[in-house]
């Protein structure tokens, strides 16, 4: 048996703040209730659900701008992470969403979730990637991220004695 909860906040892949949404009784107790998401929905709080709404929209036009601006920022911008590699040329290891978003914050100054970063898998070859953000308010951007041997251009020395 599902719950009608009004949410009170936006829940990605759920809904936005002043929606009425139906959940499963273990998620609006476990997850939505607790973290102040949600309120179950009766006579006096679907009286808020209005002023939820308007709350959105108001936000939802100033996140969108935001969103433009740093879309525009991002946009052709470029990022390099150097990473070992063995004699063959192969990544030990991947650079992950998480290492990206550090980038981005080390190189252009500019704070990108981790959850933004759309990567289906974690990037395992050397070379230019094309990695793609979202922002709020469904605006998109893209950025190429450079993943480059490390000590590429200095020679290989002899090991044996």
């Amino acid at each position: 048996m599902a719950n009608k909860l009004l949410l009170i906040e936006d829940v990605e892949s759920l809904g936005r703040s002043g929606d009425i949404v139906s959940v499963r009784p273990g998620y609006a107790r476990n997850f939505l209730l607790p973290q102040g998401l949600a309120m179950i929905a009766d006579k006096n709080t679907i009286r808020m659900q209005g002023k939820l709404q308007k709350e959105r929209d108001e936000r939802a036009a100033v996140d969108l701008k935001e969103s433009q601006d740093i879309a525009a920022k991002l946009e052709g911008q470029s990022v390099t992470k150097e990473v070992k590699v063995d004699h063959d040329g192969h990544m030990y290891g991947s650079v992950s969403t998480q290492e990206i978003s550090h980038l981005i914050h080390s190189q252009l100054s500019m704070q990108i979730e981790k959850h933004s970063i759309v990567l289906k898998h974690a990037l395992k070859t050397t070379g230019e990637h094309k990695v793609n953000i979202k922002l709020k308010e469904g605006v998109t951007a893209s950025i190429n991220v450079v993943i480059a041997p490390e000590n590429a251009n200095q020679p290989k020395e002899a090991t044996s004695k």
